[in-house]
């Protein structure tokens, strides 16, 4: 599982898209109403974001952080990955069977 964020509702969209048409990740959730606050630049900020909860494979962690990467329009974007511990069967193999594709016919 990966997780990114983005300032735009468009781009957190087209994102998704392109991570699941390019078979890249099996889905992935946008949440709303997520604030961060952070420091950038020396100066303390509070915004409001998109987070993108991506569903993916380990293997596919490359591909995704470099789709990422170009599209996205923060300086340093969040590209964080994180172990399953454990998840239902059924569920981690419909993972694995949409996150393993290649691109799909209609991105």
């Amino acid at each position: 599982m990966m997780v990114t964020s983005t300032g735009d509702e468009g781009l957190a969209d087209r994102i998704a898209r392109q991570l699941v048409g390019r078979g890249q990740a099996a889905c992935v959730n946008t949440l709303t109403g997520v604030k961060s606050t952070y420091r950038w630049q020396g100066e303390v900020c509070c915004e409001g974001e998109y987070m993108l909860v991506i569903k993916t494979l380990e293997s596919r962690y490359d591909e995704v952080a470099a789709t990422i990467a170009e599209l996205h329009t923060y300086d340093l974007p969040e590209i964080l990955a994180f172990r399953v511990a454990k998840g239902e069967a059924r569920f981690l193999q419909w993972i694995a069977d949409n996150a393993g594709q290649g691109p799909s016919e209609h991105p």
